[in-house]
Parts: structure tokens; sequence; C-alpha cells
């Protein structure tokens, strides 16, 4: 695995941002498209076979089993997109050998800094090998960390034939950070007995349990009339959004909540006037009864409104993006039981907390594939003061690796 960082460096560079305001393709960028060829060629390379990129950008291949036993078809996926949230075009890592514990000056923002008075997760790795961004963009370990421990881990097993496997599937997939790409991906072609996601971030992550999520969007009516003579007649939608807001619970915000507690986050306000309001909030709960809890209790907030200032004041559409994938994955909680041992057997804590977000896993265990998520390395995602912990990353291939050889072994 001596090139594994050159191999994520190679990724990093190229932009694969997708756009969270596309839903009528997949992908929802073309630039998905270059890296998607460049592992398309690299899975050639490499000699994998049945390497298909399909009409919607889903990079699948195969290894095929080396071993005599009849052993279950492991699957190991990760997504090629990058967060809408940040830009990620022009991407400049920095790599520091031998971090020294300190601050760890971004040099393409002046003055702005990865500092461990704000992120202590840093002196964790004091000694280590960190990759940053400069300031400028994302770094995108989220995911073509993932994407890069797959294939080294791919790549050893070639070059390794008395490692012995049972039959291995990996899929590089667009979109996840929309939360639709995964719609268009074919299951039960794909034919595996499960599968993970490395999508993870901290060293020895190991995830079966995420949010049920969905989105209420919010639309406010109002009646612009010249301010001078609207007394009694103006109702100015801006001040009636943020009335609806007020209604909602204040210490269920994403701010006020942690681990399993779920959250309402007014996630955008993409249109506002005296007229008419548009906004989305951002509905989570772990605990599926709770979640839903919290779409009635938007629909209760509309209706108080419409009773206050006439019917149609206020238009609510919910929108279900996927589950808790627990429910999925506690029948065949030996899927996530090896992954323990595997990370254990490296001499590594698993460290397993619910997410406060969401995988392509979520949505892949409800369409019949039971997928739990592997680290990969990285940390704070999404923004400038992402970093990635080369160590980690190596250590995410070995679990890869392990993984698969407890299954040979049983």
């Amino acid at each position: 695995m001596s090139d594994i960082l050159e191999r994520f460096l190679s990724y990093v560079k190229i932009n694969t941002r997708s756009d969270e305001n596309i839903t009528d393709r997949t992908p929802t960028t073309d630039n998905q498209w270059d890296l998607a060829r460049l592992l398309e060629k690299e899975l050639k390379e490499i000699s994998l076979q049945d390497v298909r990129l399909n009409e919607k950008c889903f990079l699948t291949a195969t290894l095929p089993a080396n071993s005599d036993k009849k052993l279950p078809v492991i699957a190991f996926l990760a997504h090629m997109d990058t967060s809408p949230d940040f830009i990620a075009e022009g991407v400049k890592p920095q790599i520091i050998e031998n971090y020294d514990g300190g601050d760890i000056p971004l040099k393409g923002k002046p003055g702005m800094a990865l500092m461990p008075k704000e992120f202590p997760d840093l002196l964790k790795y004091k000694g280590q090998t960190l990759v940053t961004t400069d300031g400028t963009t994302l770094l995108g370990a989220d995911d073509k960390a993932g994407i890069a421990a797959i294939m080294s881990a791919l790549e050893y097993m070639i070059a390794h034939p008395e490692f012995k496997h049972g039959m291995v599937k990996v899929a590089f997939t667009p979109d996840e950070e929309t939360s639709y790409g995964i719609d268009h991906f074919d299951v039960k072609s794909f034919a595996a007995d499960f599968a993970y996601t490395v999508d993870g971030g901290e060293l020895g992550e190991m995830e079966y349990e995420n949010f049920n999520a969905g989105r209420a969007y919010v639309t406010v009516h109002g009646k612009s009339v010249h301010p001078g003579s609207a007394k009694n007649v103006m109702v100015n939608a801006m001040l009636v959004f943020f009335e609806f807001n007020s209604l909602l619970p204040v210490e269920q915000r994403p701010g006020y909540t942690e681990g399993r507690e779920g959250f309402y986050h007014l996630w955008k306000l993409s249109k506002g006037s005296v007229e008419h309001v548009e906004g989305t909030y951002l509905l989570r709960d772990h605990d599926a009864a709770k979640y839903d809890k919290k779409k009635q209790t938007v629909l209760e907030c509309a209706e108080f409104i419409n009773k206050k200032y006439g019917a149609g004041t206020v238009e609510v559409r919910i929108q279900d993006l996927y589950r808790n994938m627990r429910e999925q994955l506690e029948p065949v909680i030996h899927i996530v039981e090896t992954a323990q041992q595997a990370i254990r057997e490296l001499g590594i804590e698993p460290i397993t907390h619910p997410i406060r977000g969401g995988t392509d896993g979520a949505r892949l265990s409800f369409k019949g594939l039971p997928t739990p998520n592997l680290f990969n390395g990285g940390h704070n995602f999404h923004g400038p003061y992402e970093f990635l912990v080369v160590d980690s990353l190596r250590k995410a291939s070995q679990v890869i690796l392990k993984i698969i050889e407890l299954y040979a072994n049983k």
C-alpha cells in the first residue's frame, strides 16, 4: 500500500462536487464522469473482471473468488461526489509530515489555520502524516479516501494470490451527497450478499445506525401593499415565516442536540419578500416514532398559522429521504460483529455510535443489501478545515482485507 497516499491525491484533484438543486438527472454534475472514467481505467489495469460504467455513472467491478470454500459475496462501496456545501475546484492539498501538535497554517488563506484549540482531535495524531486543504476548498476525503482504501485493498489481493478470499464486488457511486444518487443503483444485478460503505471518519468508526431523515418544504404566501396604507391589509410573508419558525422547539435545533437526539434544522431560505417566502427544513431522528412526530409538528404549526392568517397562507410539503438502517442490519448482525472483530484484530478499538447523518448504506439496506459503514480516516468533512490522517487511511484498507480474511477463515 505504499502508493495509497499518491492514489488519494490523484483523486482529490478532480472536482466532483455534486449539485443538490438538480433532481432530474444522475449524475448531477458532469465532472463526476472524470473520476469514474479514471477509476474504470484503474480497475481494468489491475485486472478486475466485469468492469462496468453505466449510463448513470455507477461503476462496478468483480474480483473472482480464489478459495475452494463456499463464501459470501462481499461488496465495498464509496461515493465519487463531494459535498455541494463548499468549493471543490482547484484542490491544493498540504502534506504535513510528523505533525507536531501545533497550529497548521492553511496557506491559501492568510491568517487561516487548523488549530487544536478548535479541533482537539488533531492532538490524537501527533507524529503522524496529515493531509489538509490550503483553506480555499474542501479536501474531498469524503469519500475519495474510501475509494483509495478500496482500490488499494483490491490491488493487494491481486498482487498476493496466497491471500484467499471469496468473490468481492466493488461499486463507486455518484451523487451520495444529494441523497438521490443511490436510488438508481441496481441491487439485484449487483448480486452481493452484504456490503460495507467506506464513508466514515475517525480511526475505528464502525456505524450501523443512522437518522431517519426528511425535508419539509415550507412556502408562505403574504399580501403586499404600499406600507403607507398597509394597516389591516398587509401580510408580510417574511414575518409570518419567522413566526412559524418560532413555533418549532428551540431545544431541538442542531446546535443543542447530540447523540441520538434529533432536530429541526432551518437549512435554506431560497426566496424572501413581503409577498412570498420559501424555506427548507431538515428533519432528523434516530427513533422512527419521534421522527414521525417531528413531521406532524411541522404540519400542526402550519395549521395554527393558517387559522390565524387564513387558509393557504402556509403550505408544507414533506419528503422522506432515508430511514435508520439498524432495523435492517439487526437480523444479519454478524456483518457488524465481523467488522468490529476486524478492527480489533488490527489493534484498534471500534467506535460504534449512531451516525448523525446518513450514508448510501441506509438506502441500500432498505433495498435489500445490508450495508454498515466503515471509517476512512477523514475529519471535518464538507469544508475548508477538512483533513485526512494517512495512517488511518492505510488502516481502513487493512480493515477491508481483514473482513475478507475473517469470512474466508470461518
